[in-house]
């Protein structure tokens, strides 16, 4: 068993639920909750209140990591450091998420996206292990993407929105307006489980083979993968989210290579194991919180 002075706090906080948890600095959880989310007093108010009740269980913790939906403020001279910005969810913008932790809690938070989060989280304990870059993709309810290079998350004047890229058209979806409520028909209006369901009238999962709805989706994250290989150029690219289905990586990859057109030659690009599923499964997002604030302490 792990002394109190080891132990770490993790918080996957989504726009369905806050994933609450109590780890070790090898990545062991120790204990979990789930929180629905609501309006942030009442959501934020029962976060506070289960890492108070796990203190008594388990002893102090030395610091929390949170990774967040967003679009998250991590400019630590800006403002509204910590803060979540214009997302879509409900009663959510403008939200002091890091202060309101730091205040219900009194410990060090340490905050970044989601998938930044779940990157660091794989790159420590998962699929990425022994690679000094990698990108993560979660496909459900949106589409958020994280970066890693040398052990750290990438920033700059923000964290990398590649859910909001503009992409191509497949021939087979010319019509569709799209579900973003900023975009339209970006690349999360059109590929996000919410932007199937409404073309399709039901979870991907659900589609039969021969249904047009597979051949777009591989494309549209073919697209995002030959994008990242020319962005950032990452060792390995990992896909999760509700929306994945093993039967598409291939297809991912096959698009990926189609759009690069033979332009970047690396051979590791055409490895089965470049594009592939999360190491930590259904673990990565809280595991990446944990890892967040070990890193970071």
């Amino acid at each position: 068993m792990s002394t109190a002075s080891h132990l770490y706090g993790a918080i996957e906080a989504g726009g369905t639920k806050f994933v609450c948890a109590i780890g070790d600095h090898d990545g062991q959880i120790l204990d979990e909750t789930r929180i629905e989310t609501r309006d942030p007093a009442a959501t934020l108010t029962d976060v506070c209140r289960y890492f108070h009740a796990a203190a008594h269980k388990f002893g102090d913790l030395r610091a929390i990591g949170v990774g967040s939906f967003g679009p998250l403020d991590l400019n630590p001279n800006s403002p509204t450091f910590g803060f979540i910005t214009s997302t879509p969810k409900p009663g959510w913008r403008h939200t002091d998420l890091a202060g309101a932790l730091k205040l219900g809690l009194d410990k060090p938070i340490y905050l970044d996206t989601d998938v930044n989060g779940a990157a660091l989280g794989e790159q420590r304990w998962g699929a990425g292990q022994d690679l000094d870059s990698l990108a993560y993709i979660t496909v459900g309810t949106g589409i958020g993407v994280g970066v890693i290079h040398r052990g750290h998350p990438v920033h700059g004047l923000m964290h990398p929105e590649l859910g909001h890229i503009y992409v191509r058209r497949h021939p087979a979806d010319s019509s569709f307006a799209g579900m973003c409520p900023y975009h339209g028909d970006c690349l999360e209006g059109l590929a996000c489980g919410a932007a199937i369901v409404a073309r399709t009238g039901r979870a991907l999962k659900e589609a039969p083979p021969a249904d047009p709805i597979w051949a777009i989706e591989v494309d549209y994250l073919g697209q995002l993968c030959a994008l990242l290989v020319l962005s950032h150029s990452p060792q390995r690219i990992l896909i999760g989210g509700g929306v994945m289905q093993q039967q598409m990586y291939p297809g991912i990859q096959e698009r990926m290579l189609h759009w690069l057109q033979d332009y970047i030659g690396a051979e590791e690009l055409r490895r089965s194991q470049y594009i592939t599923a999360p190491g930590l499964g259904g673990s990565s997002g809280v595991k990446g919180a944990l890892s967040l604030a070990i890193a970071a302490h």
